[in-house]
């Protein structure tokens, strides 16, 4: 299921791609937002797979909502804009969707997220087979994913622990999620990511590693617990 969210400043458009939305199978909308600068201060807790961005918008362009969010989040971009003339962005978008949106468009563009996502979780499966490159600082480290203990995700980067250090990045915490063989890694709550057989032993609704209380959220709670029951 692919979760997204929608920003437009113009509330006739929100309503267009909310009922594309219903229509498409395997998406489901998260929120929408009349306010990109609202939508940007969400994006942790909501996590969204993807977004659907208005390029013309009075407090921040799309252009500009782009460029702060980075790679951390697909953005396929909605606009009156001539397709050729937005390419002159150069940013690395998903797609650009022009409006007025057809259905049948609109879900062309979601499949061309689902084909890209496909690749690069491809990729990294065949090129990250038991280590991972990280940037920290001005360094890039490699680090084996047998000496990962759990990974802290905070509002601007994350906490890579292993046994003896902490190692602090920039990106998010979905990336690992989507990026660490699920075989051992896996989410527990919206901040923390944990290496199942890192585990020292478990604590009403907590899992201890290394000594800390790592919270098991509502959320993650069933999933986890039917794989420790096994």
């Amino acid at each position: 299921m692919i979760k997204c969210i929608l920003i437009d400043d113009e509330p006739l458009a929100l309503e267009l791609l909310e009922s594309h939305i219903k229509r498409t199978d395997g998406v489901e909308l998260l929120q929408s937002f009349t306010n990109p600068i609202e939508a940007l201060q969400e994006l942790e807790r909501l996590q969204p797979d993807l977004i659907f961005s208005d390029i013309q918008m009075p407090e921040l362009s799309g252009v500009q909502f782009s460029k702060i969010v980075g790679n951390k989040f697909p953005i396929i971009f909605t606009t009156a804009y001539d397709q050729y003339a937005v390419q002159g962005y150069e940013l690395d978008v998903v797609d650009y969707l022009l409006k007025p949106i057809s259905l049948e468009r609109f879900q062309k563009s979601v499949a061309k997220f689902q084909s890209r996502n496909t690749t690069t979780a491809t990729v990294h499966a065949a090129s990250v087979p038991d280590y991972i490159f990280v940037k920290s600082e001005y360094k890039t480290l490699k680090i084996n994913l047998a000496d990962i203990h759990y990974i802290k995700g905070m509002a601007d980067y994350v906490t890579i622990v292993t046994a003896d250090k902490k190692i602090h990045t920039l990106e998010n915490l979905k990336y690992y999620e989507k990026t660490l063989p699920a075989t051992n890694f896996m989410r527990v709550h919206k901040s923390f990511l944990i290496a199942m057989d890192k585990i020292e032993f478990i604590e009403r609704n907590r899992a201890v590693i290394l000594g800390d209380y790592i919270p098991v959220s509502e959320t993650y709670k069933k999933a986890f617990f039917d794989r420790v029951n096994g």
